[in-house]
């Protein structure tokens, strides 16, 4: 489940893109294909729960620890942001996940 907290995205579950914005939540099912995207251009907030349990070990060992939520964001290059998705790539078969090209 995914609930938006602040901001907008561009949400493709089921070849249905919607706009998702803060207050929204999506319940996708386990294993069901989907994507996410911020177009809008500003800074996005979400609050994701995943079952069972372990997936948000997968975000943490690809994503920055940052020392509060107020802290700002990593500025990523075009090559942090290879490095991140190499990282993901890497990473996703240990946590059952499967990166789809957009």
């Amino acid at each position: 489940m995914f609930t938006l907290l602040a901001g907008e995205l561009e949400f493709t579950f089921r070849g249905e893109t919607t706009t998702v914005r803060a207050g929204w939540s999506v319940n996708i099912p386990a294993n069901a294909p989907h994507v996410f995207k911020n177009t809008s251009g500003s800074t996005v907030h979400m609050l994701c729960m995943c079952t069972p349990a372990g997936q948000n070990e997968f975000f943490v060992e690809v994503g920055d620890s940052l020392e509060s939520r107020t802290s700002p964001l990593p500025k990523l290059d075009k090559a942090g942001m290879e490095e991140r998705m190499k990282r993901a790539k890497v990473l996703a078969p240990k946590y059952h996940t499967e990166l789809l090209k957009p």
